[in-house]
């Protein structure tokens, strides 16, 4: 399994929210591109990057701190928040993003995700968040009706690299991640799925790692931040 150091970009700082609300931020770093490296020294192997801004907007606001940490570091990189067309992916691959997530679009646009997965092979991922169990869109703030294992199987034959499963109510609430729904969804689809959303603690990294579902890897924020979560003693955790 892979470990994602997250970085969460808000007016250009790296914060944390709770639960996906705006106004429970908490800044940890004014200088993202400084936190990314301090990831990249502990020995991180990827990047995990969400424009919180733009998630809401639509269209990429933390463009300047993201290219800031493309710049300053040499592993790959994803970033979600504010990718709906074609030509935001296409600008973002061309700047070295490794891989773009897709999550309001996968459910409004299903024909655009397949068109990139396609362009762009390996090069697209598939953010899918929920509430108990049912997707959420546009920064988490759009309910819909859509079962998360049902779009997730939509996506079987479209050729994307990953999908990243978010538990909404977890996320950064330090409660640990939701187990058996990730590895539910991960036991339906033959497409990676990494864990994302109340990973706090080296147990919760373990329990993923021996869920029974051959998870591709474990996204982490918070914890890392305050450092419930070692970095270093977690990636030993992973790739053992």
């Amino acid at each position: 399994m892979i470990l994602y150091p997250a970085i969460d970009l808000k007016d250009g700082k790296a914060v944390r929210l709770v639960k996906g609300e705006m106004d429970r931020a908490t800044v940890f770093n004014d200088d993202p591109a400084a936190q990314a490296m301090e990831f990249v020294s502990a020995g991180c192997e990827w990047l995990h990057l969400v424009d919180l801004n733009g998630a809401f907007a639509g269209t990429p606001v933390n463009a300047a701190p993201v290219e800031a940490i493309l710049k300053a570091t040499k592993v790959p990189a994803q970033l979600g928040g504010g990718i709906r067309d074609m030509a935001t992916i296409e600008a973002w691959l061309s700047k070295g993003l490794a891989r773009v997530i897709l999550g309001t679009v996968a459910v409004e646009n299903p024909d655009l995700v397949r068109q990139a997965a396609r362009a762009f092979p390996g090069q697209v991922a598939v953010g899918i968040d929920a509430r108990h169990g049912r997707v959420a869109t546009k920064g988490w703030a759009q309910e819909t009706d859509v079962l998360a294992t049902d779009l997730a199987r939509s996506f079987e034959d479209a050729g994307v690299a990953a999908l990243i499963y978010t538990d909404i109510n977890r996320d950064g609430a330090m409660q640990g991640p939701n187990v058996a729904e990730t590895a539910a969804l991960a036991q339906a689809v033959s497409i990676p799925v990494i864990a994302s959303g109340g990973v706090s603690s080296l147990d919760d990294l373990r329990a993923l790692r021996d869920c029974g579902a051959a998870l591709d890897g474990a996204i982490s924020g918070r914890a890392l931040y305050d450092g419930a979560i070692d970095l270093k003693q977690a990636l030993d955790l992973l790739r053992g």
